[in-house]
């Protein structure tokens, strides 16, 4: 497996955007294992979002702390994992590097006219589309400085695998 197949990915952005859907799109054009970072909340930040109430940094961290301990898991044992996160801050993504320095983001973005209407079409189990200003006002983009790359939503679904599969491999 070449050497860029083994690097752990984080797909992230805002509620809606289609990371699971590219991570496990992702996952199986790599070969590798997927994660839905959603499968870690706990009960009780389940049950705060369902009620539409956005989670605080401190509802966050034992989250992001699980997910980092799990990407970190899979890379010493040598597990090549996409993991769907929102990572919406950078202090968010800086927690999970201190896990996983050589963790890289792919952040989906497009307007919040685009993903509001996209929310409209599905049902979250506990993120209901009024938190999506929310999401909006916490998302701090992917910067120039951190290991990664931006893809627009503008794209299909396989061409943003594509275009992260590439932008990865270089």
């Amino acid at each position: 497996m070449p050497d860029h197949l083994h690097i752990p990915i984080v797909v992230m952005g805002v509620q809606g955007c289609g990371k699971s859907t590219v991570g496990l799109a992702l996952a199986q054009a790599r070969g590798v294992r997927f994660l839905d970072g959603d499968d870690l909340h706990s009960v009780g930040a389940r049950t705060k979002m369902a009620s539409g109430h956005p989670l605080t940094d401190e509802d966050r961290l034992p989250w992001l702390t699980r997910i980092a301990e799990t990407i970190a898991n899979a890379v010493a044992q040598g597990e090549p994992v996409v993991v769907a996160c929102s990572a919406l801050k950078r202090s968010y993504r800086d927690l999970l590097r201190v896990f996983v320095p050589t963790l890289v983001f792919a952040e989906l973005y497009g307007s919040r006219e685009l993903i509001a209407e996209r929310l409209t079409h599905r049902n979250h189990e506990y993120m209901p589309p009024g938190l999506l200003d929310s999401q909006f006002a916490t998302l701090e983009p992917l910067a120039a400085d951190e290991a990664g790359l931006r893809v627009d939503l503008i794209h299909t679904p396989d061409e943003l695998v594509g275009l992260i599969h590439k932008g990865i491999a270089h």
